[in-house]
C-alpha cells in the first residue's frame, strides 16, 4: 500500500487522511499543506486504488480488509494514536478503526459518510465503478469526471483539472482511464437490498462503540448520507458534532479554505 506523507516524520501528532472509494490520497495535498505544520499527515492509497497493489481477488476489496491494512500501515509508520479524516470509504474505515477497543484513533471526522447505507446511492456508484472507459483525449477524460463528481460541487477549471489528473493514467496505447482496479465493482455488484441492511446493522453497533470526538461534514444535496441519518448520528454513539455544506452533493472535497477551516478547527480546537 502505498501513501503520502507531509509534515515532520518524528512529530507524535499524527492525521490519516483517507480517500473514496474511486478516488486517491492525491485528494488531500491541499488540506495535508494546511495542516502539516501541526501534523505528520499521511495519505494512503488503499488497496485498487492509485499507486497501492491490486487484490488476486476482487471479493477482499470491503471494510475488513481495508480495516486490516491500515492497522498494518499504522503499525509500519510506529503510529500509536492518530486523528482520522475519511471521506466517505474512508470514513467507514475510520469508523472501523475507531469502534475497536482501546482504538488508536483520538478524533474522527467523517465527511459525507454514516452507518446507513442507501441502497440507491451504492446501485447508482456500482454502475459506473466498474465501467471500462477510454479517451483519446485528456479534456474528454476530465469531462467525463467532471460528469460523474457533479458532487463534489463548484471547483473552478484548474481545481478540476486536478481533481480530473488524480485520478486518470494512460495505458500502453496512450489511451486515457481510470487510475484503480475495476474489479473494485464486484462487491458492489453483489449487494442486495438484503445484504445492505445486514451492513447496516454492523456499521451502527460499529458507530455507537465509538468513544472519540467526532465530526460529521454533510453536502446538504448528498444522496449518501441522507439529512436524518446524520442527525441521528448526534444523538447516538459519540453524539457527533455535525456540520452541513450548502450546494455540495457527496462529497465535499476539502479543497477550499471555507472546507478547510472546518477540519483546522475541529482537530486543532
Amino acid at each position: 500500500m502505498a501513501y503520502k506523507e507531509w509534515g515532520d516524520p518524528h512529530n507524535s501528532n499524527v492525521l490519516v487522511c483517507v480517500h473514496g472509494v474511486t478516488r486517491i490520497s492525491d485528494d488531500f495535498d491541499q488540506l495535508a499543506l494546511a495542516l502539516c505544520d501541526h501534523y505528520r499527515v499521511i495519505c494512503p492509497d488503499v488497496v485498487g486504488r492509485g499507486r497501492s497493489d491490486w487484490l488476486r481477488d476482487p471479493k477482499h476489496y470491503q471494510l475488513p480488509q481495508y480495516v486490516s491494512d491500515m492497522v498494518t500501515l499504522m503499525a509500519r509508520l510506529d503510529v500509536e494514536k492518530a486523528d482520522w479524516f475519511g471521506t466517505s470509504m474512508g470514513g467507514l474505515i475510520g469508523m472501523g478503526l475507531a469502534s475497536l477497543q482501546d482504538s488508536p484513533i483520538r478524533k474522527l471526522i467523517l465527511n459525507d459518510i454514516g452507518p446507513t447505507l442507501n441502497f440507491a446511492a451504492i446501485s447508482r456508484i456500482s454502475e459506473y465503478i466498474g465501467q471500462e472507459v477510454r479517451f483519446a483525449g485528456f479534456k474528454e477524460a476530465e469531462n467525463y469526471i467532471r460528469a460523474i463528481s457533479a458532487g463534489f460541487g463548484p471547483h473552478t477549471d484548474v481545481e478540476w483539472r486536478k481533481l480530473a489528473s488524480d485520478v486518470l493514467k494512460q495505458d500502453q496505447q496512450g489511451l486515457w482511464t481510470r487510475h484503480y482496479d475495476l474489479k473494485l465493482a464486484v462487491p458492489f455488484q453483489a449487494e442486495t437490498p438484503e445484504s445492505t441492511k445486514r451492513a447496516e446493522a454492523m456499521l451502527w453497533a460499529a458507530y455507537d462503540a465509538i468513544g472519540c470526538p467526532t465530526l460529521v461534514v454533510r453536502g446538504d444535496g448528498s444522496d449518501l448520507l441522507t439529512h436524518n441519518v446524520a442527525h441521528e448520528m448526534t444523538r447516538r454513539g459519540p453524539k457527533a458534532k455535525l456540520l452541513e455544506i450548502a450546494g455540495v452533493g457527496h462529497a465535499p472535497t476539502f479543497v477550499h479554505a471555507d472546507q478547510i477551516k472546518i477540519a483546522k478547527e475541529f482537530l486543532l480546537g
